[in-house]
């Protein structure tokens, strides 16, 4: 299992739009030492500022689309693709966006996955962590995790690939067995520690109330999980 990240990114990017961090890079690393990219027709959904879709473009893939619910992060990745030269597409929508376009080789996903409490903590997180609906995914951090996990089998070309990001405050085990349950071999690819960011770290005291952080954490563990048609 990969423990780093590539560093790269995309600048410019606007605070509006969730900016490329260690999620991010994770998965890209996951997704190019898989060796799967080149000549693939890949989505990568909730795409934020396109950093993912890029590096899919930049390593070979045939056709690149790249959906997201936000307007401004729609805009943003289209003009990311243009700075960077990328053939990509970039639509306004979700998975259920995608389907219009599936089946697809490879898809790519790092959604929101911050478990979010009763009460409103955005004072508390500076603006450089992006919007909230970039992170926020209801009270167990699965809002979008769920029903993303019940569509991939429908997204995916005979023997195509799912990889996805997430915290392990969202419950690793139970994408990996959402996935399994939808018929994919699935397993734990890539991992890495890192220091809480600011939204974690807003939230951590809750979090740990809430029995989705061990006590005392000052770190969480992403995970990328693969899943694989068969």
């Amino acid at each position: 299992m990969t423990t780093a990240y590539s560093g790269v990114g995309l600048p410019g990017v606007p605070a509006e739009i969730y900016p490329p961090q260690q999620d991010s890079h994770l998965l890209i690393d996951a997704m190019t030492e898989a060796g799967i990219v080149a000549n693939a027709r890949v989505a990568d959904l909730c795409t934020g500022s396109g950093v993912v879709a890029v590096a899919a473009a930049a390593a070979g893939a045939a056709r690149v689309l790249a959906f997201d619910i936000c307007p401004r992060a729609v805009q943003c990745a289209r003009l990311s693709a243009i700075a960077s030269g990328a053939n990509l597409q970039v639509h306004r929508g979700s998975w259920a966006r995608a389907m219009e376009f599936a089946p697809f080789d490879l898809v790519v996903a790092n959604p929101p996955y911050v478990p979010q409490g009763s009460l409103d903590d955005h004072r508390r997180i500076p603006a450089i962590a992006g919007p909230a609906q970039a992170w926020n995914a209801g009270a167990a951090g699965r809002s979008v995790l769920d029903p993303l996990c019940e569509a991939v089998p429908r997204l995916l070309a005979e023997g195509g690939t799912f990889l996805v990001v997430q915290s392990e405050c969202s419950d690793i085990p139970r994408t990996v067995a959402a996935l399994q349950a939808g018929g994919l071999h699935t397993a734990v690819v890539a991992e890495q520690l890192i220091p809480f960011g600011p939204v974690m770290a807003a939230r951590s005291h809750w979090l740990m109330e809430a029995g989705l952080l061990k006590p005392g954490s000052r770190q969480e563990r992403l995970a990328v999980i693969r899943a694989d048609a068969q």
